[in-house]
């Protein structure tokens, strides 16, 4: 049961008009409020400190040069370096920069951040306004007529029917004494700070989606070129055995075994093809186009640029740069704040109202002498019985508080994790590449051998036809680790954050 006490004062004077030349005394009231707006309970926020390490793995991870495919392939890190926020332009690459772009313009969900961000805004705008007096301003004519007899008129002169104008002019404050409205701002600007680093968070990982599937794209193309070599390699090779086995020099054996191998050929294309068509869909959505009406994409592994330089940024700084956990951080902002809120809520709540105006039957005469009005009041209210609700709320709110820290350190741990295994992903890439490379040129110089020997007629042409399909499925292999190594370099750009704080 909450326990309210009010007080009203009311009185005529020409220093209270509106209009008069002295100041309102009802203005220094409400600004004399305002003053005692200074105090806000609760805890304030302090920005959250940077874990204690000193490295994102437990042993070091200094280079990625392992035996570079071509000039220009090999990668090292570099502790420090800045993260430019168009950090896809290091693949030098004019057709992926133009799916980012078109990423950027067109796709909703960047859109719909925006909106949310917008959205957050105008409700902390909305809440500030809050701290200053609220100023209303109202007219209401009326139309009336009194019954006659023995009930006495309303007006002196006695007319029955008459016309009422009253005129009024209302200001009402509410002093933020406890930093009730003040928690609360501070909570809405933590919410819209949410919002800001949400929107960042849909750009990197827009781009990132965009980065991927343009890569995976360009490995399908060349994996289907390159099986498609193979098919006919194997066509070719079952052609020249029917032509042996019709003369005699192969049996059937040798060409059923080059059917089955021509089957297994043929059937790891549809396979392929299916993957290269919904790769192709999901690029067209993530650009904002159906995937109907969606532009062919020209981008091949051969025009992208590795990077050389990997920007590794300082372990302190990964917290700052990480729009996730920024967005983690200030939910723990937006949580403090509402302990103060539910803090305030519990202690008393005052107001002040004041109102100038005048009425009359005529419009000219609505403000003369004797028929003007003014009211001053103030309230002050305090809850003294609620059955615990209001401790209950504040304990919720804490209890949020703590939430909001936990799920804090979670993501943090989770930033950490996915720069550490980004970085070892890069270290095996490089591993993996170079061993298929060397597959790839043990291949080749394998090929070259046997075409020696076909062509001074120490073998016949199967195994030539069998070392070009294993040449072939080493390229496969090359270009699946070279794929994997651009994917997992824009992996790192993602994991630390992707340079958004160099855009603005």
């Amino acid at each position: 049961m909450p326990f309210s006490f009010s007080f009203n004062y009311r009185s005529y004077g020409r220093s209270m008009m509106f209009s008069g030349k002295k100041i309102p005394q009802v203005l220094t009231i409400v600004c004399s409020g305002m003053l005692l707006s200074a105090c806000a309970v609760g805890p304030d926020f302090q920005p959250l400190k940077a874990p204690e390490v000193a490295a994102y793995t437990s042993k070091p991870l200094t280079a990625t040069s392992a035996a570079p495919v071509t000039a220009g392939e090999a990668q090292q890190f570099v502790s420090g370096k800045e993260i430019d926020a168009q950090w896809w332009q290091a693949f030098a690459s004019p057709e992926l920069n133009r799916l980012v772009d078109a990423a950027f313009q067109h796709n909703p969900t960047i859109d719909s951040a925006r909106a949310a961000l917008r959205q957050a805004s105008e409700n902390t705008a909305a809440q500030r306004a809050s701290f200053f007096p609220a100023v209303q301003a109202s007219y209401a004519p009326s139309r009336q007529r009194n019954a006659v007899g023995t009930i006495s008129p309303t007006l002196t002169s006695g007319d029955p029917v008459y016309t009422l104008h009253t005129a009024q002019l209302s200001i009402a404050y509410v002093p933020d004494v406890f930093g009730l409205n003040q928690r609360t701002v501070e909570s809405l600007a933590a919410q819209e700070e949410i919002q800001h680093f949400q929107l960042e968070a849909t750009y990197l990982t827009l781009a990132s989606n965009v980065v991927t599937n343009a890569i995976q794209l360009a490995l399908l193309k060349a994996q289907i070129a390159l099986n498609e070599d193979i098919v006919r390699a194997a066509e070719k090779s079952l052609r020249i055995l029917q032509q042996q086995a019709k003369l005699g020099f192969s049996s059937g054996l040798d060409v059923a075994a080059q059917e089955s191998a021509l089957a297994q050929a043929r059937l790891a294309l549809p396979p392929l093809q299916k993957q290269l068509d919904q790769t192709q869909d999901a690029l067209a959505v993530l650009t904002g186009e159906f995937p109907s009406q969606s532009q062919a994409v020209s981008l091949d592994l051969s025009s992208l640029t590795l990077p050389q330089e990997l920007p590794l940024s300082l372990p302190s700084a990964l917290i700052t740069q990480r729009p996730d956990v920024r967005a983690a951080e200030a939910q723990v902002h937006a949580a403090s704040a509402q302990v103060g809120v539910a803090l305030a809520n519990r202690l008393p709540q005052f107001s002040l109202t004041a109102s100038d105006g005048g009425t009359s039957t005529s419009l000219r005469q609505m403000f003369s002498a004797g028929n003007r009005f003014w009211d001053i009041a103030g309230n002050m209210s305090q809850t003294v019985f609620d059955f615990g609700a209001l401790k209950h709320k504040q304990n919720a709110a804490e209890a949020g508080l703590d939430q909001a820290t936990a799920q804090y350190r979670s993501v943090v741990l989770s930033a950490f994790q996915n720069v550490a295994d980004t970085l070892y992903a890069l270290d095996a890439d490089a591993k993996a590449l170079k061993a298929a490379v060397d597959a790839e040129q043990a291949a080749q110089k394998t090929l070259d051998l046997t075409r020696h020997q076909f062509e001074y007629g120490a073998i016949n042409l199967s195994p030539v036809l069998l070392a070009e399909q294993a040449s072939r499925q080493a390229t496969i292999s090359r270009l699946q680790n070279q794929a994997a190594r651009y994917a997992d370099t824009a992996a790192l750009f993602q994991a630390l954050g992707g340079g958004w704080w160099n855009r603005h």
